[in-house]
């Protein structure tokens, strides 16, 4: 019964949504728009676990800093995700309602065991999960759940005074780094991209921007060797910042051709970062450009995670390239259902084909506003901005309904599925 229930429910709700954002919002439209299952692009979602004790006293757990509004734990569009998916009964978040929320919850986790993460998709509508986590868990296994493994840890040969970049090194068992780059691509690189497809990927994720400005120049081989040659011989010798940029630069345009040959998608970080202290400059999809034109990258598909935003336009520009695409996770959390109605109708009107849909739903000390809640609310948001944006096409004589039903199915759900393999509609 509730199978049946749910495309009623998020029918509703996002008419609901769409009629708080834009009254011109179609309900047809709408309707049409919450009946799709979904392919998510990127998401970093939680395997099953039996749930741990939580201290009852602050359900609703901290952030690491101050967060943007809509990821506040007291937005009361959390409380939305909580009665649809653990049927909460009251209006509000305060006093010990939170606390019931949870406990039912946990109930629900402990009930459903490992179909859990799967029921969590099913709530949202959501067919397929790309998960960008070190390894898949419990109850996450095809085709339902499919493996994103990222490779930072690749360009960095050599190890670092860095927690961070410690554990990304840690995640694809880098050790003794060989004497040669050439003995490096070889035997680390290589290999690392060949088990990871053999283990089932379906493409590779980069965060350099965290830690980098994305420009990735051309480098030859002669100038990235003595760099990587000199580190080898005295791993303790200093890395000056510019030496370890030619060598990263070498080293990702290495993988990202390996990566082509293999037929996995190479996903890169663009955009604002979940850091206040994040270098947000750095991460405009402009500075991609040079690789993205690079001939001997042309077989290689590139997907800007997050669209670019704040530089959603300059990602959009970077659709022209034959073998780019854009998915817009974090935007449905970080952004209202309008502004981001307003960018999905800017990529729509260029190139609609390279549109993807994703959350970017993650765990964190937040129980009720963790990966679940996440994905709930950034798919309704999803499907809410994008039936706005597609109805103002229509008014305007852009589109027919027709057509505008196919461009909703392409985000959600064919345009993933072309992209990765993953069969016919």
């Amino acid at each position: 019964m509730l199978r049946h229930a749910l495309p009623l429910l998020l029918c509703s709700m996002l008419a609901q949504t769409c009629a708080a954002a834009d009254a011109a919002a179609d309900p047809a439209l709408v309707a049409a728009i919450a009946a799709i299952k979904a392919v998510d692009n990127h998401a970093h979602a939680l395997p099953a676990s039996e749930p741990d004790a939580v201290d009852p006293t602050d359900p609703l757990g901290r952030t690491a800093f101050a967060y943007p509004v809509r990821l506040r734990v007291d937005n009361p569009e959390y409380g939305e995700a909580w009665r649809a998916l653990y049927g909460y009964a009251h209006a509000d978040m305060s006093g010990d309602h939170p606390r019931e929320a949870l406990r039912a919850k946990l109930d629900l986790m402990r009930k459903k065991g490992q179909r859990y993460p799967a029921w969590v998709l099913d709530q949202a509508g959501i067919d397929i999960m790309l998960v960008n986590n070190p390894v898949l868990g419990a109850g996450q296994g095809a085709p339902r759940f499919l493996w994103v493994p990222t490779g930072d840890g690749l360009l960095f040969p050599f190890d670092v005074d860095n927690a961070d970049i410690g554990a990304l090194r840690r995640q694809i068992a880098i050790g003794a780094a060989p004497g040669t780059l050439d003995a490096y691509v070889a035997n680390i690189v290589v290999p690392a991209l060949r088990q990871w497809k053999a283990g089932k990927a379906v493409a590779v994720k980069f965060t350099a921007a965290y830690f980098r400005s994305l420009d990735f120049a051309a480098v030859e081989a002669a100038d990235a060797a003595p760099i990587y040659a000199k580190l080898a011989s005295s791993p303790s010798a200093t890395q000056a910042p510019a030496q370890l940029k030619t060598l990263q630069d070498y080293l990702f345009r290495t993988i990202a051709a390996e990566a082509g040959r293999l037929g996995l998608p190479v996903h890169i970080h663009t955009g604002v970062g979940a850091d206040p202290y994040f270098g947000i400059g750095g991460s405009n999809p402009l500075l991609l450009e040079a690789a993205f034109n690079d001939p001997a990258l042309r077989h290689t598909r590139f997907v800007m995670i997050h669209g670019g935003w704040p530089f959603e336009r300059e990602a959009g520009v970077m659709l022209l390239k034959p073998n780019v695409y854009a998915d817009f996770s974090a935007q449905a959390f970080l952004r209202s259902t309008a502004a981001l109605s307003a960018t999905l109708q800017d990529w729509l009107e260029f190139f609609p084909e390279k549109i993807l849909f994703g959350t970017d739903a993650y765990s964190e000390e937040t129980p009720l506003a963790n990966w679940e809640e996440k994905t709930w609310l950034t798919t309704r948001t999803a499907r809410a901005a994008l039936a706005l944006a597609l109805t103002r096409m229509m008014a305007a004589g852009q589109i027919t309904r027709p057509r505008a039903e196919q461009l909703a199915r392409m985000v959600l759900r064919d345009n993933a599925l072309r992209l990765y393999g993953l069969g016919g509609p």
